[in-house]
């Protein structure tokens, strides 16, 4: 509730969670990004958040991945994000994010 403390309306608690993830997170970070699309996941480098207007509904942050011989960066929903070997404040902050998730709580 760190995040959301002093907000107020839907877009200050969107605004607040992206700011508590963005200085809390220390990118870039290893990770395995998992989604419907590829369940058996995917090992991505977080190197940062989404640009704040992305991020008025949901949490995202930008990955990249080796595809072929081509370095690719797109977009990822923070909750599909696992991280690999990080420090315990990013590690901490996921968490954070992947618990509001998980209680279906909304801006």
């Amino acid at each position: 509730m760190e995040a959301v403390v002093d907000a107020y309306g839907e877009e200050e608690r969107a605004i607040g969670w992206y700011y508590y993830l963005a200085e809390n997170m220390d990118f870039p970070f290893q990770a395995k990004w998992i989604s419907r699309k590829r369940p058996e996941g995917r090992n991505v480098e977080v190197v940062g958040m989404s640009p704040a207007d992305d991020c008025s509904h949901d949490m995202f942050v930008e990955v990249r991945y080796q595809q072929g011989t081509v370095d690719d960066i797109f977009s990822a929903r923070l909750c599909e994000i696992n991280p690999i070997n990080v420090d315990e404040e990013t590690a901490q902050v996921i968490a954070d994010w992947h618990y509001w998730v998980a209680r279906e709580y909304e801006f």
